[in-house]
């Protein structure tokens, strides 16, 4: 007898190591140890309601979650709704159900869920359907799922999915039964996938109950629908267009700060031989600044000083070789422009007739009315179309303002619940307008071509020589010259070809005596900083250089 009890348990011991049998272990009915596993049971009555029996094992020391939803998108901006009632829990755990989704929190051990669902049955074109996901949202790993059909009269048909939501993955195993049963199972169903079972059914086997409504909540206010696109298209098409229409404005000045540079007549000779200095298209040195960089800047408003200095209406001397003053030499006339009549009234006021660039310091004086002035020259001279400043002021208004209606566009279609998308695409329309607001006051095709002359009047400060001038009309071309060079930041290479020859200067020196060059190029730098300094405290304008 031993002998054969030996037999069978050598046997009993092959049959396991060759076919890989696990001994079953209390509480898995999986044959795993440590693993979760659901049976489900469902039962469709007559009236279209689904029972629902969910036996479900946890092993000790663990815990399983299941959070179902019952709003479901189908597509087209529309959900299927299922309700849920009279969830219960007979074990460990509890379960809750809401409008929204049914939840299910069990501790270790098996507890029995049950509960009902209405809108499970849909009539989908001439076949009757039971659709449900008997297992899905669970927060743990199931080891197998079992899940059991019964319909009021023999199903037509099943289909079974299971894996990650959307996919179309079929179950382990789906098969008609025998009589009104239908039979699934799924081995292994990660956390979040779930197990979709549809089924066909007889005709007349339960009424119809799926309600199919349109979406709501944030989701469907943000969906891509084919109004919501045609809007989208136009504010992008709009968008486009606008950053078109920049990029040909703005090429245009790239084109003609990129290409080369070509000829442009700084030195003119009369018909006797004189040679004199004329600025390209007439423009002054102020609006050599404004014109380059679309600003009014402090730098403008000095060179204009030195300007007026260097026509006569203004003498500048060096007092004590720490301060400067200027004296009023002829007063301003018809041929000033408006900004330089502001510069000269705001520098030597009526009844002022000399004052000291300290004096200056301590009065502020208002360059608001030089500012407003000169960006007025720039738009009479046709160089702009419009004033820069007020250009750049008005997009940016503009974009803070479709910011905000975009903001209020969203947040109003958001609580509607449909079309929330053209408002974020607003908003992204007023973002951009105010970020560009910087790059819109785009010059006019003069200015564009203006810009172009100013790179060849740069080129001739920063090459031209005293022997290029006859030494009589010297002091007159290094003169009007010198304001130009200050707007554009050649002031240190002009003063240095200069230094070296001995022409006087009739507009600057220092107290009681004409103007020495070699002392000017040392001391101007200084009262360039001094005078910069000044204009800077007074405001309204940028004080960078150049």
């Amino acid at each position: 007898m031993l002998r054969n009890w030996g037999a069978a348990a050598i046997c009993v011991i092959a049959l396991g190591m060759g076919a890989g049998v696990a001994v079953a272990q209390p509480g898995s009915p999986s044959g795993l140890p440590g693993t979760v596993s659901a049976d489900v049971r469902l039962k469709l009555e007559r009236d279209g309601r689904l029972t629902v029996t969910e036996v479900v094992t946890v092993p000790e020391g663990k815990s399983a979650n299941r959070v179902v939803p019952l709003r479901i998108a189908v597509g087209g901006n529309r959900d299927r709704v299922y309700e849920v009632v009279d969830a219960r829990v007979n074990g460990e755990g509890t379960t809750t159900a809401s409008a929204d989704e049914l939840a299910i929190a069990l501790r270790a051990g098996t507890s029995t869920v049950t509960y009902a669902v209405v809108g499970v049955v849909a009539q989908i074109g001439d076949t009757l359907e039971l659709r449900w996901q008997p297992a899905s949202g669970w927060d743990t790993a199931l080891d197998s799922v079992t899940v059991s059909v019964i319909a009021p009269d023999a199903p037509r048909s099943v289909n079974c999915l299971a894996g990650e939501p959307g996919t179309a993955t079929p179950c382990t195993t789906a098969e008609l039964g025998d009589g009104r049963g239908v039979r699934a199972t799924e081995i292994g169903l990660a956390p979040g996938e779930r197990v979709d079972v549809a089924v066909g059914l007889q005709d007349g086997a339960a009424p119809a109950n799926a309600r199919v409504v349109e979406s709501s909540g944030l989701a469907a206010a943000f969906a891509l629908t084919p109004a919501t696109g045609v809007g989208l298209g136009a504010l992008v098409l709009l968008l486009l267009g606008g950053a078109v229409l920049l990029w040909y404005l703005r090429g245009r000045d790239a084109r003609a700060l990129a290409g080369d540079v070509g000829p442009v007549a700084v030195l003119v000779a009369d018909p006797a031989g004189r040679v004199a200095f004329a600025s390209p298209d007439g423009v002054l040195p102020g609006q050599v600044g404004t014109v380059v960089d679309e600003h009014v800047d402090v730098v403008d408003v000095t060179a204009t000083i030195v300007d007026l200095a260097v026509r006569n209406y203004v003498w500048i001397e060096e007092v004590g070789g720490l301060d400067w003053r200027f004296v009023r030499r002829n007063p301003a006339d018809p041929s000033l422009s408006g900004y330089e009549r502001a510069v000269y009234e705001a520098l030597l006021p009526d009844g002022v007739d000399a004052v000291l660039l300290s004096e200056l310091r301590g009065r502020r004086i208002d360059l608001s009315r030089v500012r407003d002035a000169l960006y007025a020259d720039v738009v009479a001279k046709n160089w702009f179309a419009r004033r820069p400043d007020a250009e750049r002021n008005l997009w940016w208004w503009a974009g803070v303002g479709v910011g905000v209606l975009g903001a209020a566009l969203t947040a109003v279609l958001a609580l509607v619940g449909t079309g929330a998308l053209v408002g974020l695409v607003v908003i992204a329309a007023g973002v951009a307008l105010a970020l560009g607001a910087r790059s819109m006051p785009a010059r006019t095709k003069r200015g564009s071509a203006l810009l172009e002359h100013v790179r060849g009047l740069r080129g001739y400060l920063h090459t031209a020589t005293p022997q290029d001038i006859p030494e009589a009309d010297r002091e007159m071309v290094f003169s009007r010259s010198l304001p130009y060079a200050v707007v554009l930041g050649e002031t240190e290479r002009w003063l240095a070809a200069f230094a070296g020859t001995r022409p006087g200067l009739y507009w600057f020196g220092e107290a009681e005596q004409g103007g020495d060059l070699g002392r000017f190029a040392h001391r101007f730098p200084a009262f360039l900083g001094a005078l910069d300094g000044v204009l800077a405290q007074a405001g309204h304008l940028r004080s960078l250089r150049g």
